[in-house]
């Protein structure tokens, strides 16, 4: 028994150092005074967590993080079925490069990524530059909500794509072309057939990226600049450059405990409607 607990201890002792012990730190601190001129003091207080909740401007920037992770969660699910069906019924020896590919963008750091939809939507960029040679005005996709969604959206396609092509995968083909000899047309077998039967990969998909949309700090910045600010980026300002630790814990717990109470609706949320759905 003491060896499997050995083997796991290297996984344990990871976790504890690096995600557990920061995170009890940074509750601690958000607990504590925030003197002007000083860090903080060891003194207990609510008053952090009173500014947080009181304060409608944060409520306002954490209700346009969730919106922002919400759309880019339905462009990636519009986008990324469609994507993730091709893959899923395409002939066995083409599938592995299609997954190749999709997976590709992975291999690529996101701030690379960033900077290249800078070149491409920038105010001299290659959209723009099309837009002049036509005749056209040039059109601000660069440091606002567009940009900053569609950076999103194609940061984290491939995670929806992979999580519905798994699920598509295990649906026979038989089932849907028995659907069709039963005199069913594409459309309604599709959402007969296929689709109930894909939703453990859709909702899989939406949770995966909504998490990573919602928590998404370098997107934001690069793509949106100053003219959107979400929650992550205000977390970090108030540390660093505010310097106010104790604010920007509070804010930090709050926001995390509202998406853990969004998610815990959400997952309550589908899991009825996935038994609804194979009735």
């Amino acid at each position: 028994m003491w060896r499997r607990h050995l083997l796991i201890a290297p996984v344990v002792l990871f976790l504890i150092v690096l995600l557990i012990v920061p995170y009890v730190n940074m509750v601690r601190m958000s607990f504590l005074v925030k003197p002007p001129g000083e860090r903080y003091l060891n003194v207990f207080t609510l008053d952090n967590y009173a500014r947080v909740l009181r304060d409608g401007f944060y409520w306002r920037i954490l209700a346009n993080t969730v919106w922002y992770a919400v759309l880019t969660t339905a462009l990636t699910l519009l986008l990324g079925y469609p994507l993730a069906y091709a893959i899923a019924r395409a002939p066995n020896r083409r599938r592995p490069l299609l997954l190749m590919l999709l997976i590709a963008p992975l291999l690529v750091g996101v701030v690379i990524r960033a900077y290249g939809w800078l070149i491409l939507l920038g105010r001299v960029g290659l959209v723009n530059q099309l837009l002049r040679y036509a005749g056209r005005q040039p059109v601000e996709l660069m440091y606002n909500v567009t940009g900053m969604t569609i950076g999103l959206v194609h940061v984290f396609m491939p995670f929806m794509a992979l999580s519905i092509a798994g699920a598509l995968q295990n649906i026979s083909p038989d089932v849907e072309r028995a659907a069709r000899s039963l005199g069913a047309s594409p459309w309604k077998t599709f959402w007969r057939v296929t689709w109930p039967l894909s939703l453990p990969g859709v909702f899989a998909g939406m949770l995966l990226v909504f998490v990573l949309a919602v928590s998404s700090y370098v997107i934001p910045i690069l793509l949106g600049g100053n003219n959107v600010l979400v929650i992550p980026m205000l977390v970090v300002q108030l540390l660093l450059d505010a310097f106010n630790w104790p604010v920007g814990s509070a804010l930090a717990m709050v926001f995390f405990g509202l998406t853990a109470v969004v998610l815990w609706g959400y997952v309550k949320l589908m899991n009825r409607a996935l038994r609804w759905s194979l009735r």
